[in-house]
């Protein structure tokens, strides 16, 4: 908008008013010749210009109608009226700037060029035209200052609604490339994958119960990760959806057999998984319910590829007040002490989606092992 709209932002009205009182107070002790205003009524009629400017600067519509009437009062009791014709004209021009409606600025400069010509002192002998041209500063000017900073505000809040389509559109583009490159090859990938393991399971002969327990494991991990991912295709197609830490991917109330699921799949692993889950985490709305899961997951493979298999984990899921406690920790296992996960962006998408949701996530040693635990405030306002 630069320097007009700034000059003119509403949450500046107050400085603006203000600033413009100092220049009139100027004026009134300083006259161009130099000698004091002595004027007791042109003083009243100032301090009450300068008083109702910034008081009435929000209701414009007011403002000039207040301004007008001292406007008025100032032809009639004093010789100089240049303090009040300077607050109309002000007046005006604010009126321009911030009314929603074209014909009551126009109604507005209609009101004041009546007040000039019926009691402002023209000569008789000043022509039409002289008389008209009278009215550029007091009426004309703060007319035209007005509809440029207006035009000004205009044009760019259309630039802004333009900026923010481009935007849509623009990511709207970068989902639909997302969604297609999850659907052609990770998708396909991962169903081959999962065909492969299925065939395997049956063709090969006299299969040890181990590695059977070990493909099915397998192919019902692979499974879930190929309706995750179909539900994240879906997600990203869909315009009216924000894909982040809130969205929701799991039912409201399969959160506890959800946990169970990451549990067991630890504890085939090899990990040795203590889970205690509270009463009333099956209550969770479906935007917390995910996070809990997804940092479930994430910490419990960390455990795994940071603590090795033979560690000893420990899952906490809480609830109190509403807010949810998440904590694991485990004891190392037999690696060389705690560290914190590797070189992924493992730890960074649990900060990012714990912040999300308005909690913190604190990770760190513990004792031999390592530690993750956050909070998750109920305001989140998730709808379940």
């Amino acid at each position: 908008m630069g320097w007009l709209g700034r000059l003119f932002d509403k949450r500046d009205t107050w400085a603006r008013m203000i600033l413009l009182d100092l220049t009139g107070l100027s004026y009134l002790l300083f006259t161009p010749d130099g000698h004091h205003v002595t004027s007791m009524k042109q003083w009243v009629l100032a301090v009450l210009a300068f008083v109702l400017l910034p008081v009435l600067g929000r209701r414009p519509v007011l403002n000039l109608l207040v301004q007008t009437t001292l406007l008025i009062l100032a032809f009639v009791l004093i010789e100089d009226a240049t303090i009040n014709v300077v607050g109309s004209s002000w007046a005006l021009g604010e009126l321009v700037v911030w009314t929603a409606r074209t014909r009551t600025f126009a109604l507005g400069a209609a009101l004041l060029a009546a007040v000039h010509l019926a009691f402002d002192v023209i000569p008789s002998d000043v022509g039409i035209n002289d008389t008209l041209f009278s009215l550029v500063l007091p009426i004309g000017l703060p007319t035209l200052f007005g509809l440029v900073v207006r035009t000004s505000r205009e044009l760019s809040r259309q630039a802004e609604q333009r900026a923010a389509v481009e935007s849509r559109v623009a990511r709207a583009d970068e989902r639909n490339a997302i969604a297609r490159e999850l659907h052609d090859v990770v998708a396909h990938h991962v169903a081959s994958m999962v065909l492969r393991v299925g065939v395997a399971r049956h063709v090969i002969p006299g299969i040890d119960p181990r590695v059977g327990e070990v493909l099915d494991d397998v192919h019902g991990t692979g499974t879930a990760a190929l309706a995750d991912l179909r539900r994240l295709v879906a997600v990203l197609r869909d315009d009216g959806q924000v894909l982040d830490a809130t969205t929701p991917v799991i039912e409201p109330g399969s959160l506890p057999a959800a946990l169970d699921a990451a549990v067991d799949t630890a504890r085939r692993a090899g990990l040795t998984v203590e889970a205690d889950i509270g009463d009333g985490v099956e209550t969770l709305d479906s935007v917390r319910g995910l996070a809990v899961l997804r940092l479930t997951q994430e910490a419990l493979t960390n455990v795994a590829k940071h603590a090795g298999p033979a560690a000893h984990a420990r899952l906490r899921v809480t609830l109190a007040d509403g807010n949810v406690m998440w904590e694991v920790s485990d004891d190392g296992g037999h690696g060389p002490g705690p560290k914190p996960p590797g070189g992924g962006h493992g730890l960074t998408g649990m900060r990012e989606r714990v912040e999300v949701l308005g909690g913190e996530l604190t990770a760190g040693p513990s004792g031999a092992g390592w530690r993750v635990a956050t909070v998750l405030p109920a305001h989140t306002g998730a709808a379940a």
